[in-house]
């Protein structure tokens, strides 16, 4: 029997701006969930302000050691836990390249063990996944830009895409977003969208529950873009309203139609 993780202080999967593991899964929802708790240990190891760099890592460390033989999707969180450590790290993201590399291992293999749940191999899928789950990453990131800055002093938005605006990251702590911290964060949505865009043919390519769930996350992703376009996500939390949420249910029970 797998092992659970250590008890953590950060959110749940129904905290979470996206679906981790709905219904639509069926058996496979139980392995999804599994994995998340693992991730979901580890990523609040390497965003805990409370711990030195070197105590993130020696925890994270000690957290891989102690995944079990059997744990579904092991290797990908291995990746992931790629990710945590450069996280525990806080260095700065110094453009589109490098935080493509960190979706890479931050959120790609999560796509991947899903794929692996259901015997996909189709490249086609492959990578329509993998920009999905490198868009959601984004602009969780966006979401995020504010509070990342002010309690961990970490940014993910492109440092030189500030810089041309004549801004550093620190200017991501203020309580609102200027004028040209809104044009950098619009960019970065923008390469988020760009992602989507990549990522339409997935729910065509995927069989059962993950093509449901599919078609509910591109809908999440790109009304959250929208959102983000909307709102300022420096002056509070910015996330989905109930009518998002009712139009993604209605892309995951009719995932044919087209829908944004």
């Amino acid at each position: 029997m797998t092992r659970t993780p250590p008890d953590t202080v950060g959110k749940t999967a129904g905290a979470e701006s996206f679906p981790v593991a709905t219904r639509f899964l069926g058996r496979r929802a139980r392995a999804v969930r599994a994995f998340y708790r693992w991730a979901r240990a580890a990523d609040d190891i390497a965003d805990d302000p409370r711990l030195a760099p070197d105590t993130r890592l020696a925890q994270l460390d000690a957290l891989e050691a102690d995944l079990p033989a059997d744990l579904p999707g092991r290797e990908h969180l291995r990746n992931l836990l790629v990710a945590f450590r450069r996280d525990a790290l806080d260095g700065p993201c110094p453009d589109w390249p490098a935080l493509m590399d960190s979706c890479a291992w931050s959120a790609v293999p999560v796509g991947r063990f899903l794929l692996d749940l259901y015997g996909v191999t189709d490249g086609r899928a492959v990578a329509a996944s993998d920009a999905l789950c490198s868009a959601l990453q984004v602009l969780n990131h966006v979401q995020d830009a504010g509070r990342d800055q002010r309690i961990l002093g970490r940014s993910y938005v492109p440092a030189d895409w500030l810089a041309d605006e004549g801004l550093t990251p620190a200017a991501l702590a203020e309580p609102a977003a200027s004028p040209a911290v809104r044009r950098v964060l619009n960019h970065t949505v923008g390469g988020g969208e760009d992602l989507l865009a990549r990522a339409r043919p997935l729910p065509r390519l995927v069989p059962g529950g993950l093509r449901r769930q599919a078609a509910a996350t591109l809908v999440y992703a790109g009304r959250l873009a929208r959102n983000l376009r909307r709102a300022d996500p420096l002056a509070g939390r910015v996330g989905l309203t109930r009518g998002d949420r009712l139009a993604a249910l209605g892309a995951a029970l009719f995932p044919g139609r087209r829908r944004s």
